[in-house]
């Protein structure tokens, strides 16, 4: 009944749409790019390197939030969405390992694009959907982008594998087109963006300042940065688990990406129902601690592991990444909504940069079961502080109220 509520609005079914087709394009694209890596110079860490090329800009989302709260967000959303495309089609200069590098650049331009994007979508989001529907439109984008996994991975790898990178580019290119097409269309007005009242400087650090003054959000922020500095590490070792492990192609890579679209089929359906029985800070707690089993699940050399492994990792990420959306778009006045989207992000990128870094540098010299098993740690300790700081404050909660009524 909730989703049915939610598409009954026209810009809520373009935009949403427009969305959904974009995210086709990325999602045979990402995967493809590590395994065009991958077999032009045999090394996991160099195809490793293409995911910390696609986060590293994402360190520059305080500026990109700048920018969406000065400017409206549809129009900023178009010229990004057509920016991306053209710098997708530089991809069809690759022709050999000498020119891997322009893979790391599209990358490192696609990840500067999704820092404006991300943020601009998740302002104009919050117009066009009512409060109580924030949950139901972010866990259906969630199960769509986790869901396209079955589809797009093993579409953009096996599209590799018969027409090559410059093809899948190309696909990715073009479905940039649907979302500027569908944002062109929608009726929302949106008001004038408030003027600057401070230095652009102080401005600009606004997002960064409501976060840590927002208890809610500060500790959603501090548990997701501290698993994200270790989650990097699946990035990378996801090629070894594939060749060490399983002794399987590269391109296997891709039906392990698929198992966690299969996974995110019970995930994202269920992350609107659950924040709202159980609450954002639940819910990720609840999705940090699967995705540490998950994680530790991938460590031995058995296929039924490894996929049980990911199948759980699949499930854990929409309740993780809907939780957070939620809660912040809910939290944020208007007006903040691009810097303390930016923000937060900002402050959960950094380590997982840094992680997907070390992960690619550590590989080959601690091996991939080291790397998986501390990620398994670390990320069910940052579950652990959440669930308990989330018991904290309704304890706190319980006894003002108590204390009004007495």
């Amino acid at each position: 009944m909730s989703m049915r509520r939610l598409m009954a609005g026209r810009d809520a079914r373009l935009y949403l749409g427009g969305q959904v087709c974009s995210l086709l394009g990325d999602s045979a694209l990402w995967l493809a790019m590590g395994v065009w890596v991958k077999e032009l110079t045999g090394s996991s860490g160099a195809a490793g390197l293409v995911f910390f090329f696609f986060t590293a800009p994402m360190l520059l989302a305080p500026l990109a939030g700048l920018l969406v709260d000065r400017v409206r967000k549809r129009p900023l959303l178009v010229l990004a969405n057509l920016a991306t495309a053209g710098a997708v089609l530089l991809l069809l200069f690759v022709d050999g390992a000498d020119d891997v590098w322009i893979v790391y650049l599209v990358m490192s331009l696609h990840g500067l694009a999704y820092a404006v994007l991300g943020a601009a979508q998740s302002a104009l989001l919050s117009q066009i959907v009512p409060v109580e529907q924030l949950a139901d439109a972010n866990g259906f984008l969630r199960t769509a982008q986790e869901t396209l996994r079955l589809v797009g991975p093993l579409a953009g790898s096996g599209l590799f594998v018969l027409l090559g990178g410059h093809f899948v580019a190309v696909l990715d290119a073009v479905t940039f087109a649907v979302p500027v097409l569908c944002l062109m269309k929608l009726r929302l007005r949106e008001p004038r963006p408030k003027p600057w009242q401070h230095h652009w400087s102080a401005e600009m650090l606004a997002g960064i300042r409501f976060v840590r003054r927002t208890a809610a959000l500060r500790q959603v922020v501090t548990a997701a940065a501290l698993a994200l500095s270790v989650f990097g590490f699946t990035e990378t070792t996801v090629f070894a688990v594939v060749g060490q492990g399983l002794d399987r192609q590269p391109a296997f890579v891709g039906v392990l990406v698929a198992v966690q679209g299969a996974g995110a089929l019970l995930g994202g359906p269920s992350a609107a129902p659950l924040i709202r029985r159980l609450g954002e800070h639940r819910v990720i707690g609840l999705g940090l601690a699967t995705a540490a089993v998950g994680a530790l699940l991938q460590t031995p050399p058995s296929l039924p592991f490894v996929l049980s492994g990911v199948g759980l990792f699949g499930v854990s990420l929409p309740w993780i990444v809907v939780g957070f959306t939620t809660l912040l778009q809910r939290l944020t006045p208007g007006d903040l909504q691009g810097r303390v989207y930016a923000a937060a992000s900002t402050m959960i990128t950094l380590p997982q940069t840094i992680s997907i870094a070390v992960g690619a540098g550590l590989v080959t010299t601690l091996g991939y079961r080291v790397l998986l098993a501390t990620a398994a740690v670390v990320t069910a300790l940052a579950a652990g502080y959440l669930l308990r700081a989330s018991a904290d404050r309704e304890r706190v909660d319980r006894r003002a109220h108590a204390a009004d009524e007495g």
